[in-house]
């Protein structure tokens, strides 16, 4: 008993030293991902009003849609975390491959899309003003799309290698890059051309390019990389593994959009209490958007380590590495919520003058929203972590049904009832976004319990045909196959 016991410690020390190894340059790449709109929001303010209105449709368009594409992209980097774990070097390459072919051909239809999204705008109602001015940012940041999916790709590959270091030094130096490019193409200084908006949009497909000719370079030149011989990749055109990919990574844009879509239309919705109510959910948002960036690096991390895991078959160290994740961020979460409930004036004061009179509707409905969203930081964070690990055991189809039955049906479905239908009025929209994630939370979280338990027993009973497995079969394309 005692020789177990010390077994068990050992493995969990040796899983949360591994854990932190991936998810801690990934959570500060993740972070500083994440800056670079921040950062050109701040400048778009620097100009104007109407450029600040413009490039924020711009900039959600752009951030929506290249996010989606790196949700599907997501689905190569667990196929290399699966060869790798499994030891199986020449699948590594294949797999880069087809992520690769695969970014390729979203790309252009992609860039369609963005090019003439000035008459989908129109078509919602928005300024016709407005709409002419964010299409001059989305015609030029439209060029660094390719090598924003790139990126994507190299630092899905690196970290399923376990290497993703690297990638933050890059991040890192392409943010400060993007701060001095802004304001070079901005305001036209040194000699260069007045850009205004467009040049927001052409400073950051400069850095896109950057970033990814330096990640690129690193992968090609660094020894540890060369065994898997990465640079044949593009030669190794697989059609079964670019299929299995391609029908993996689907799904996981489709629960992204999920998740946006409800965010989206719970941000529609709040406009219908009025400008002060949607100010205040807008505050609550974008404080919690920065926050969760912490829990998706952590998600990426537990990917990865899943997939490695999955690829060894050792299903035990899949469900360990998961729950360890979810043990590391929960800790996290709760002192965030803890902030969130005793200090939501602090926070409020960083987005308007909370002495100002006028303002005073605003603060104390979005004090009541971060109560709220004190919680919805804490299940969003375990949520999407059981999420990451599901995608690292390929397992999404059922997911995404989890996802949209908890954010649309019991999150959105029940907000609705709770603020119109019982009259609780713009908090009831957040509640009920608690109650959606709360089953999201604990639907994902027992799937993967669910799996790695009954798979690891089918493992060591080969003619048992478990309940979890049954379901995987069922699940058709999407869904895990072992």
């Amino acid at each position: 008993m005692e020789l177990t016991s010390k077994k068990f410690k050992s493995e969990l020390i040796l899983e949360i030293q591994a854990c932190l190894q991936l998810a801690v340059p990934l959570v500060i790449t993740q972070i500083l991902e994440a800056g670079i709109p921040l950062l050109d929001g701040v400048m778009m303010g620097l100009l104007n009003s109407q450029a600040l209105a413009a490039g924020a449709l711009g900039a959600v368009t752009f951030s929506t849609l290249a996010s989606v594409c790196r949700s599907v992209l997501s689905a190569a980097g667990v196929s290399v975390a699966n060869a790798f774990g499994a030891g199986k070097i020449d699948q590594v390459s294949r797999a880069t491959g087809q992520g690769i072919w695969l970014a390729v051909t979203m790309c252009l239809p992609v860039m369609f899309v963005i090019w003439h999204f000035d008459s989908i705008l129109l078509l919602t109602g928005q300024e016709e003003s407005n709409v002419l001015l964010a299409q001059t940012y989305l015609r030029s940041i439209v060029w660094g799309f390719p090598a924003a999916l790139g990126f994507c790709i190299l630092k899905e590959v690196s970290s399923a290698l376990n290497r993703p270091q690297f990638l933050t030094v890059i991040t890192v130096v392409g943010l400060l890059s993007n701060a001095a490019a802004n304001y070079l193409l901005i305001f036209g200084k040194f000699g260069f051309p007045v850009l205004g908006l467009a040049g927001i949009g052409w400073a950051s497909a400069l850095i896109f390019w950057l970033n990814f000719i330096a990640a690129a370079s690193w992968i090609c030149f660094d020894n540890y990389f060369k065994k898997y011989q990465l640079h044949c990749a593009l030669h190794q055109f697989d059609k079964d593994m670019f299929i299995d990919i391609f029908q993996t990574g689907w799904f996981l844009g489709l629960q992204y959009g999920a998740e946006i879509g409800v965010f989206t239309v719970t941000a529609l919705l709040m406009g219908w209490f009025g400008t002060e109510t949607l100010a205040a959910h807008e505050i609550t948002v974008e404080t919690e958007s920065f926050v969760e960036t912490v829990s998706i690096g952590i998600s990426y991390a537990v990917t990865m380590r899943v997939g490695q895991l999955r690829g060894q078959n050792d299903l035990k160290g899949a469900s360990r590495a998961g729950f360890v994740c979810i043990a590391l961020i929960t800790p996290v979460v709760s002192i965030v919520a803890l902030i969130f409930w005793l200090f939501p004036n602090y926070i409020v004061a960083m987005y308007l003058d909370t002495s100002n009179l006028d303002n005073i509707e605003i603060v104390k409905t979005a004090n009541s929203f971060l109560a709220a969203g004190a919680i919805v930081q804490i299940l969003y964070s375990i949520q999407t972590i059981a999420a990451g690990a599901l995608i690292g055991l390929k397992d999404t189809k059922v997911p995404v049904l989890i996802t949209m039955f908890a954010y649309w049906g019991v999150g959105l479905g029940g907000g609705y009832l709770m603020a119109f239908t019982f009259g609780w009025g713009a908090i009831g929209l957040w509640l009920g976004l608690v109650l959606g994630l709360l089953m999201g939370a604990v639907l994902l979280t027992w799937r993967f319990y669910l799996l790695t338990t009954e798979l690891s027993y089918s493992r060591q009973q080969p003619h048992a045909v478990p309940f979890a497995e049954r379901l995987v079969e069922k699940g058709g394309a999407g869904s895990m196959s072992l």
